[in-house]
């Protein structure tokens, strides 16, 4: 079966993460061909590839957003076509068939937003959400809205016999539209919730003016339902997104929760590395991304060194995904006077430093079901992490884990807190070591690859069936 990976701002571009996951299905299902369609911010090439495609990829379909297709000239739309589109662009409905008129009606970016259709809608828009503010600035708002839309309707998506999106978004979008023009199954699984991620970074954008920021917020959520209305299965990593999906819009038959898995047995079998025991030596498996809330970190590292504990931080990651925030982060670590605390080795094998962990930390404001938590466990090291996304479920266990705690979880941007269980650790390490080995029997147990692989594989072949076969 010939499968299409719909990706947004990942893989093979970016490493880590919803990228590993994708690399880490791929390499497990050598019975599949796979096809890559990855939407990126501008054109990327075979040399920004962060993976060695494995050899079940036939291809890499590069999607730039803002690229400005030209597209065809406008074709004429009767008034229900219309309709259908205003009321798609005002966020009323998801069950219309607008991708055909993206993709045939509209033409390209310019043609549509100089067209009698868009100014109309934009004026309607305006006075029905009773808008005050400049209307020129609405007018480009609804501009940048839809461009990256129009733009990905204009490209020629490849003949796939399934299509497969990690995210919803502009990846939920594109794997819609796929599944309408070549009528194949569409199966959505989402790491961490696409819309309430967007969400949170849109309230605290400064370039968006308060007034518009509802409307941002309801675009983003507005593609999620897209998405959840066309998906024949939807997935989450744990229970609680399921229930976010649920309420965003997803019908409750078609969710699942398939729980991600790692490498147990290579991670398992490291050996400890012995340590200078006066020392707390910790750890951090993390994109160096404001997402990922490296200063916090730091800011923790700060007040555990006033509180007179010996340690050194390893901050393992790459610097170059947002390096404006790396940087940053470096000249804070350098305000607070920590160079010889806090270290970033860059992307490295963690397999050379789990082993000397004392604990492990994860600072991130919002994850799906983060890979690094599992890796470190696996090894026996115990967490320190937000309690976002399913971290909890992973320190604490489910309702039915016999397990106990794997260490701590913390509400976000609390660099207090974290300082305090640091050194905690630093002073309770024979309750550190039962943590860890909590840890490592829950992932053992419930998060290994060949768990996730299988489900995977059987519902690959259940929706194959369903849609009739192979349709090549």
């Amino acid at each position: 079966m010939r499968i299409g990976i719909v990706v947004e701002g990942s893989y093979p571009y970016v490493s880590g993460g919803v990228a590993s996951w994708v690399q880490m299905l791929m390499e497990n299902l050598p019975e599949h061909q796979f096809e890559i369609i990855a939407i990126t911010p501008g054109p990327m090439a075979e040399k920004d590839y962060k993976y060695s495609l494995p050899h079940n990829v036939t291809g890499v379909t590069n999607l730039p957003l803002n690229h400005h297709q030209q597209g065809e000239k406008p074709g004429k739309m009767n008034q229900q076509e219309q309709k259908d589109l205003f009321d798609w662009m005002m966020f009323k409905r998801n069950e219309a068939d607008v991708f055909r008129l993206w993709k045939e009606k509209t033409g390209g970016t310019e043609a549509f937003f100089s067209s009698e259709l868009f100014w109309k809608a934009v004026q309607e828009s305006y006075q029905e959400e009773q808008q005050t503010g400049s209307f020129i600035e609405y007018f480009y708002m609804w501009r940048g809205m839809f461009t990256p839309v129009i733009e990905l309707m204009q490209y020629d998506f490849p003949q796939v016999d399934l299509v497969h999106a990690v995210s919803t978004g502009y990846a939920g979008l594109v794997a819609s539209a796929m599944k309408k023009e070549q009528d194949i199954p569409f199966i959505l699984t989402e790491h961490g919730i696409y819309s309430r991620e967007r969400e949170e970074e849109i309230l605290q954008a400064r370039w968006i003016a308060d007034y518009y920021k509802k409307r941002w917020i309801g675009f983003f959520h507005h593609l999620s339902r897209q998405a959840y209305e066309d998906a024949d299965d939807i997935i989450s990593l744990f229970e609680r997104n399921n229930q976010l999906q649920a309420q965003i819009g997803a019908k409750e038959e078609k969710l699942s929760v398939i729980p991600n898995g790692i490498h147990y047995d290579r991670l398992s079998q490291l050996e400890r590395k012995l340590m200078d025991k006066d020392m707390l030596i910790i750890g951090a498996i993390v994109r160096v991304v404001p997402i990922k809330d490296i200063k916090t970190m730091i800011q923790a590292a700060k007040l555990l060194k006033d509180a007179g504990v010996l340690f050194r931080l390893y901050i393992l990651g790459p610097l170059d995904e947002d390096e404006e925030y790396a940087e940053e982060c470096l000249q804070l670590v350098e305000q607070l006077e920590l160079t010889s605390n806090v270290l970033f080795p860059g992307k490295v094998s963690i397999a050379d430093y789990l082993p000397m962990f004392d604990v492990c930390l994860l600072t991130s404001i919002s994850e799906g079901q983060p890979l690094a938590v599992l890796e470190g466990m696996a090894a026996g090291v115990p967490w320190i992490v937000t309690d976002v996304g399913a971290c909890s479920e992973l320190i604490y266990g489910r309702s039915d884990d016999p397990y106990g705690p794997a260490g701590f979880t913390v509400a976000p941007v609390h660099p207090l807190q974290i300082a305090e269980y640091c050194e905690w650790f630093y002073h309770h390490p024979e309750e550190a070591r039962k943590f860890g080995l909590n840890g490592k029997k829950r992932v053992e147990q419930y998060y290994q690859i060949p768990h996730f692989i299988e489900k995977y594989r059987q519902l690959y072949f259940v929706r194959r069936d369903v849609y009739g076969g192979y349709r090549v």
